[in-house]
């Protein structure tokens, strides 16, 4: 039966599309806001491999020095620009304003962790080769970062791609609410959250991500690292500054996030990159 004059509706609320659009990584490392300035020195103290002594010869305790290094992150301006003319507007379909501002703040919060992938990537303690995820892999890797002597206490974070983490979900560990410290909440609305859901196994936070390098391949990225390996710095004030605006004289709106970060390698010990072959289940 044909219809002699069809109506087509637009839904005016838009869908957003599938991508990230909040930052994953920040809460995993160390940061520090930046009053003023484009650099910022972090300082990591420690007694490197002194041991104990006793009083020499001639009755004195011989003075040591301690071993400190201060890594240095710069900041660098990240802007993201959209404009659209008042007739695009007008003529489009959807909150076409709603739509620049979200994305620009997106791209923004996608910059934060491509620094901080950048920098984990810069670790030279790896696994060895690239293999499929495992219990073997895992603890392979934790086993690295207790080597170094790097403490297990709750600041220490795995960051994953989702075929990781399906390998894991094979496993009995890590699949079983029973070895999980972390869990959903029970009941609870995921449609609305305000933080990214980690779970808690092995005391280590696990975070998936779909942005690690080689995402997808034989040859993925994965990092298993402590908090105090990194650090982040940024601009103080609201994190991201956001504006909105219209230009009366070219008759366009505008959207622009920007935001001044950078990010450094505090120590190299407690990275280790996890090799990843992705290629069978991905």
């Amino acid at each position: 039966m044909t219809v002699d004059a069809a109506q087509i509706q637009y839904r005016q609320q838009f869908i957003k599309s599938f991508e990230q659009r909040q930052t994953l990584l920040r809460m995993c490392v160390t940061t520090e806001a930046v009053i003023k300035g484009n650099t910022a020195t972090f300082l990591v103290a420690g007694s490197g491999s002194d041991t104990a002594v006793t009083r020499g010869t001639d009755g004195l305790i011989p003075a040591k020095g301690d071993t400190e290094t201060q890594p240095t992150a710069t900041l660098t301006e990240w802007h993201d620009l959209r404009r659209k003319t008042r007739y695009n507007i007008f003529s489009s379909q959807g909150d076409q304003k709603a739509i620049m501002q979200m994305n620009s703040v997106a791209v923004l919060n996608r910059k934060i962790d491509a620094d901080i992938l950048t920098i984990l990537a810069t670790g030279s303690v790896d696994t060895d080769t690239y293999v499929a995820g495992s219990l073997a892999l895992v603890l392979k890797a934790k086993t690295k970062l207790g080597n170094a002597g790097v403490p297990w206490d709750n600041n220490i974070y795995a960051i994953i791609s989702p075929a990781f983490e399906a390998y894991l979900y094979q496993t009995t560990e890590f699949a079983s609410g029973d070895y999980v410290d972390r869990k959903p909440i029970g009941g609870a609305d995921f449609a609305w959250t305000d933080q990214p859901r980690m779970r808690n196994w092995l005391d280590i936070n696990w975070c998936t991500h779909p942005n690690i390098s080689g995402i997808g391949t034989s040859t993925e990225k994965c990092f298993l690292f402590h908090k105090s390996a990194v650090g982040h710095a940024f601009d103080t004030g609201p994190g991201l500054d956001i504006a909105i605006g219209y230009d009366s004289e070219q008759d366009y709106s505008f959207a622009r996030a920007t935001s001044f970060f950078g990010s450094s390698k505090l120590q190299n010990s407690g990275i280790v990159v996890m090799l990843h072959d992705a290629s069978d289940i991905s």
